[in-house]
């Protein structure tokens, strides 16, 4: 490598604060995403330019990457896996696919109850971006103030009103058992029961659907993540427009525990080959200039301290300020088992 070019590839590490491994032949990162969002694009070729370091991604969902780093066992090349939810993450660590790795970058950069339970080696996984689960309601049915808590969607003021996607779908199982956390498990039992008898029709469909669920008269009450939500007032299709005219938004609990926030994290893989690479890739990840790009890259909002994603439609509907809960994302790997068992016994599918 030229020295020019070495000197180039040193200043830009400088200027956006990540470390520079040092220079050698193989000069890699083999990054297992779930994500497959453009912006996320511009985050991979800046890492390359500043570093050196090539990025070779392998494109899956949670379950295909997960699948293929049990298949592929030590002989798996993935220095780096992203995953969407905590529940996925806390289930992917749990099967011993990640490794626990120390990194004072990380520490100041991303709130401990945004990544995994630190032990005496380190933390497995980190949250990179997060998103909002929050409440969508029919303002001709519901009034904003029936909707203020998550613990109001078991209220029986609600019968027949409420729709969700499946209560075992990863975003629920992660909102639920940070609930559980809270609340306890008796009282956390009888407010999953209290959703199950509120229901307009039985869980199906995705998040979008429950919104649109709720515009079209079928149910009065919906949870979604936001980015859903600013998908569609970010849309130019006039079917889309007249969905987000009809309904309104709640950041749930603001005047008590906060409303539930679910990352997409990153972790190095159990067998990484590069290690020193991968760790450079998941500092880079929580630069300011990083945060940007791979938040906003699906509506979402910046995971580190001190950043903030500038995007109009999250800024509509009060993304911009509203209070976030603290309880560890770490705490839905214990819970996720127990919340199971509880959905089946209530009967919510």
């Amino acid at each position: 490598m030229k020295t020019s070019t070495r000197l180039n590839i040193a200043l830009a590490a400088i200027a956006t604060g990540i470390a520079l491994p040092a220079f050698a032949q193989d000069k890699v990162l083999n990054l297992y995403s779930a994500r497959h969002y453009q912006t996320d694009e511009v985050v991979y070729e800046t890492f390359t330019r500043t570093t050196g370091i090539k990025i070779n991604r392998v494109d899956a969902d949670d379950a295909g990457i997960v699948a293929r780093l049990r298949a592929e066992g030590a002989a798996s090349p993935a220095d780096v896996v992203l995953l969407v939810d905590a529940a996925r993450m806390a289930a992917a660590d749990a099967q011993g696919l990640f490794q626990p790795i120390k990194s004072a970058k990380l520490d100041a950069a991303i709130p401990a109850n945004l990544r995994a339970a630190p032990t005496a080696d380190g933390v497995t996984w980190t949250g990179f971006s997060t998103r909002a689960r929050v409440i969508v309601y029919d303002p001709t049915r519901v009034k904003p103030e029936d909707v203020a808590t998550y613990e109001q969607l078991a209220d029986p003021k609600l019968k027949g009103m409420v729709c969700t996607r499946s209560g075992s779908h990863p975003y629920n199982l992660s909102l639920f058992a940070t609930v559980v956390e809270r609340v306890g498990d008796q009282k956390g039992e009888a407010w999953l029961k209290g959703i199950v008898d509120n229901m307009a029709r039985a869980p199906k469909g995705g998040d979008t659907d429950q919104i649109r669920a709720v515009a079209s008269g079928e149910c009065g009450v919906a949870i979604t993540n936001t980015y859903y939500y600013a998908r569609l007032l970010k849309s130019s299709k006039p079917e889309d427009k007249a969905v987000t005219d009809k309904v309104r938004v709640v950041f749930p609990n603001q005047g008590t525990s906060g409303t539930h926030v679910n990352i997409a994290g990153a972790a190095v893989a159990k067998h990484a080959k590069n290690r020193d690479n991968a760790i450079a890739f998941m500092e880079f990840l929580a630069s300011p200039f990083a945060q940007d790009y791979f938040a906003n890259g699906n509506n979402e909002f910046a995971a580190a301290k001190g950043v903030k994603v500038d995007n109009p439609a999250l800024r509509a509907i009060g993304g911009d300020d509203f209070k976030p809960e603290t309880v560890p994302l770490a705490s839905v790997a214990k819970n996720l088992t127990k919340v199971q068992q509880m959905l089946d016994r209530v009967g919510f599918k």
